[in-house]
């Protein structure tokens, strides 16, 4: 055999590898052949149409397959459990080629049970906690059941946890006295966590059900359609040149790739096939060039505007619209992202490394920036027009406004094809071959800007037109659908072909693909969302979540620092067996209300937005995590690297991403909660700044090397630039204390919109005592007492305290956390404290001197290896 046919075939074997690697976690390992793997993959596109069908207005229209929630999800579970024990073998020596007469007995007996809900919905309606023997028998089979699937598609961590929740419910009464609780029957076990909606039937399988189908299916559209390989070319045509430059296109091909996968996995597998050899060969390790892989992979998760399932989760956990977990996602996601590139940027300056040779000489710089001045202005112009083109049809036109819309879309799209047939088809190179030059960038990004308009209709319809996440998926998806259909033809026309019907053909071929890969990669979410469900269902039957908190809190020493760094580290600990959306329900479900609670007793107000976005940043860091990182373990394997190291170098990375959580928790500015837009840029400009300060230090690079002083006063700017009010709170002090006596004639002195903050003892959710603080929005009135009572609260002395006498129900002060008898111990209004910004002018002037310094030894090391 020859050495060209030994490569050939040793790739070709990697690429095997790497696809089963990525089957076994994401969409089962096992298409037989025959009328069993027909069977798959005709269910699997079956519950794509029902899941566009429910997501659709056709059933209020024709008043036909219309289904409440319970039954979607009973649904939506059973053809997930269903194709559970159909694409995943039990065992790894398990038979992949054809499917045991015992796998297919459990999955119609799964799939029965889970339908339960659905075939007798009205019967079990009739009867509502008085379970008879056959819910009783049903929810038996159908946990032991799930528990199976969930062993076979995620592994035996998650199963454990959950059978662990299970064993504790029943076992109560034998447990420590600490944890002991009464007990719970089998009937009422049975009721809660099957025939009930407080378990495996819950909000987070509704979710699953509702919105991340949807993303998870448009993903797949649009990989599909070809987008993948667009943002792979396009960040290469881009960035390529740059110092690292192969390294610097994988983090961003891999930011818009997220769009397309919310699996850490298949990005890195997507895009780490293509980037990994090009950055090794431009001189980076093999474990280096996987970890980058590794770090830009993971953290599409948490790049809008489509994250990973958690990310829907926290709508209904925290009771927001995803419009604004989005706009708290943006800023970390962005600043993370533009972290990772300086990171490279470094290892490539440590390296010396040069980047590919351009395809075309670039313009002048002049006429480079006016290019792109003049693209932001026309991207305003068309935006502009869009915007308020469509506020005008809509009372103009009425209903009719929505065809035109249509008629619009499809004319656009007809557009942008003839346009990009004009340019050649974006083939995928063979990263193993020799790269001479790069794609070129004004070709590659207008061969494919009809992939752009689903993607626009998706925000579009998120952030202007303010539908729910599921219908915005939805649209975006049948526009999706409709050129994934169309494009082939559609540019075979444009080019002259004479294939049309064929190309026609491959199109809908394309559809149905899109439709069975959409399927196959929600099953694991299906069944995770699904068995995370037990264990919130038993945290709810048992009460142990106040247990926990109470054990939390004491191992914390009431610090709410230390309760965030353990809860952190159960993130990660679980991380290495959970995937991402279990570990966040589990993780928040136990630990966001205890953090909010310390917070408040600590006078620290920490929003429910902030504390369950720093669990989902920590439950990203899963697939990372030595020693259990699926991720890095892929990435190893394209890269010929050691798995462990990868894993370890990836985690280094990604320390930009374990410190971001942290700082937004003390300065939910970050998180652009009440700020206003002049405001949110220039947190972003800061940020972005104090960011690559902060991974300058780590890396021990910035323009030379660190020495180590240097990099510890690199981690003093960064995080004075983060969090310049802690030094400001300790020269000038934020509030004056003053007498609970005093509290109308502060509150007379305050403007109005300005926040009092009030000391307050009460009694926690048992009647113990609790300290915490209250923070009192003062609205208008013509004195202190008015003000108060505009507010809702009237305050009485008694033996000498200060005590709420009277709250109004829905008042601000029944929001603050503000009750009857409860005692105010002191108020805290604001003081008159310099700007907390100020602090940046030290700062600054600390790293201009480390640079200046790092410049001179930088200078003198060229100019000695230009001696020699």
């Amino acid at each position: 055999m020859t050495t060209e046919n030994t490569t050939g075939q040793a790739v070709e074997d990697q690429t095997t590898d790497l696809q089963d690697l990525v089957a076994q976690s994401d969409t089962g390992a096992r298409t037989p052949p025959g009328i069993a793997g027909k069977i798959i993959l005709a269910t699997a596109a079956i519950w794509s149409l029902f899941q566009l069908w429910i997501a659709s207005p056709l059933p209020f229209i024709v008043g036909f397959g219309v289904f409440n929630d319970t039954e979607t999800r009973s649904i939506h579970l059973a053809i997930a459990i269903f194709l559970t024990f159909l694409a995943y073998p039990p065992g790894k020596n398990s038979p992949r080629d054809y499917i045991p007469i015992q796998d297919w007995v459990m999955a119609i007996v799964a799939a029965f049970c889970t339908g339960y809900l659905f075939l007798f919905y009205q019967q079990l309606s009739e009867r509502p906690a008085a379970p008879i023997t056959m819910d009783i028998a049903v929810a038996c089979v159908g946990m032991l059941l799930l528990l199976e699937a969930t062993r076979r598609a995620l592994g035996p961590p998650l199963m454990i946890v959950a059978s662990v929740f299970l064993i504790y419910t029943f076992a109560g009464p034998y447990m420590p006295a600490m944890i002991a609780h009464k007990g719970a029957t089998l009937a009422s076990i049975a009721n809660h966590q099957w025939i009930s909606t407080e378990g495996v039937f819950g909000i987070a399988l509704g979710v699953s059900t509702s919105f991340v189908f949807l993303f998870v299916l448009f993903g797949a559209l649009l990989d599909k359609a070809g987008a993948g390989n667009y943002f792979i070319k396009v960040a290469f045509s881009l960035m390529g040149h740059m110092r690292g430059g192969p390294a610097k296109a994988a983090v961003v091909s891999s930011a818009m790739t997220g769009l397309i996968s919310g699996s850490s996995i298949a990005n890195v597998v997507t895009t780490g096939t293509f980037t990994i050899p090009l950055m090794k060969r431009v001189g980076f390790t093999s474990e280096k060039a996987g970890a980058v892989e590794v770090g830009s992979s993971v953290n599409g998760q948490i790049m809008p505007p489509v994250m990973g399932a958690a990310a829907f989760l926290m709508v209904e956990y925290v009771g927001i619209p995803y419009v604004e977990v989005i706009k708290s996602a943006i800023v970390p996601a962005t600043i993370s992202y533009i972290a990772l590139v300086y990171i490279v940027h470094l290892e490539a300056l440590k390296a010396n490394m040069r980047g590919l040779p351009r395809a075309v000489e670039p313009k002048p710089w002049v006429q480079r920036i006016l290019g792109i001045l003049f693209g932001f202005i026309l991207t305003g112009v068309i935006a502009m027009a869009v915007y308020y083109g469509v506020g005008w049809m809509k009372p103009a036109f009425g209903d009719s406004a929505s065809w035109i819309i249509a008629i619009l879309l499809t004319v656009i799209y007809i557009g942008l094809a003839y346009y990009g047939s004009r340019f050649p088809e974006l083939e995928l190179d063979d990263p193993n071959s020799p790269v001479t030059t790069l794609p070129a960038p004004g070709p590659t990004v207008k061969s494919g800007l009809h992939y752009l308009l689903p993607v626009v209709v998706l925000v579009w319809c998120l952030m202007v037109e303010r539908l729910s996440p599921g219908l915005s998926a939805f649209w975006a998806s049948v526009l999706m659908i409709f050129i994934l259909v169309t494009q082939r033809a559609l540019k075979a026309v444009f080019r002259g072909d004479k294939d049309i019907g064929q190309q026609l053909q491959l199109g809908f071929k394309d559809f149905i693909d899109g439709l069975i890969a959409g399927a196959r990669n929600m099953i694991g979410i299906g069944i995770a969302t699904s068995t995370a469900g037990i264990i919130v269902g038993a945290v709810s039957q048992t009460g142990v979540g106040a247990v926990l908190a109470d054990m939390v809190e004491a191992l914390s020493f009431g610090n709410i620092l230390m309760i965030l760094i353990l809860t952190a580290v159960l993130s990660l600990i679980l991380g290495m067996g959970l995937p991402t959306t279990a570990n966040y329900i589990v993780v928040s479900s136990l630990l966001a209300p205890v953090i909010v609670q310390l917070g408040t007793d600590n006078g620290l107000i920490v929003p429910l937005i902030a504390v369950h976005m720093f669990v989902f940043y920590f439950g990203i860091m899963a697939d990372v995590t030595p020693p259990v990182g699926l991720a890095s373990f892929a990435a190893a394997a394209i890269s010929g690297g050691d798995p462990m190291r990868t894993g370890f170098q990836a985690f280094f990375y990604s320390l930009r991403t374990a410190a971001l959580p942290f700082l937004f928790i003390f300065n939910t500015d970050l998180l652009l909660i009440d700020v206003d837009w002049a405001h949110g840029v220039f947190i972003f400009i800061v940020a972005t700044v104090a960011m690559m300060i902060f991974a300058a230090a780590t890396q021990g690079f910035m323009i030379a090397k660190s020495y180590r002083y240097e990099s510890a006063l690199l981690l003093l700017i960064a995080f004075t630039l983060f969090r310049p009010g802690f030094w400001m709170d300790r020269i000038v002090a934020p509030y004056d204390d003053v007498e609970a006596t005093q509290i109308a004639q502060v509150v007379g002195k305050m403007e109005v919109g300005e926040e009092l903050r009030l000391r307050i003892l009460g009694q926690d959710s048992v009647g113990n005592p609790r300290e915490f603080t209250a923070i009192l929005p003062i609205v208008d009135g013509a004195n202190g007492e008015e003000r108060l009572k505009a507010a809702g609260l009237v305050t009485a002395e008694r033996d000498g305290k200060v005590v709420v006498d009277n709250v109004d129900f829905g008042s601000v002060a029944q929001k603050a956390g503000l009750d009857w008898d409860q005692v105010v111990l002191l108020v805290r209004a604001p003081a008159n404290q310099p700007w907390k910004e100020l602090m940046y002018i030290p700062a600054l002037l600390l790293l201009g001197l480390i640079y200046v310094m790092q410049r001179k030894r930088r200078e003198k090391s060229e100019a000695a290896d230009a001696n020699v």
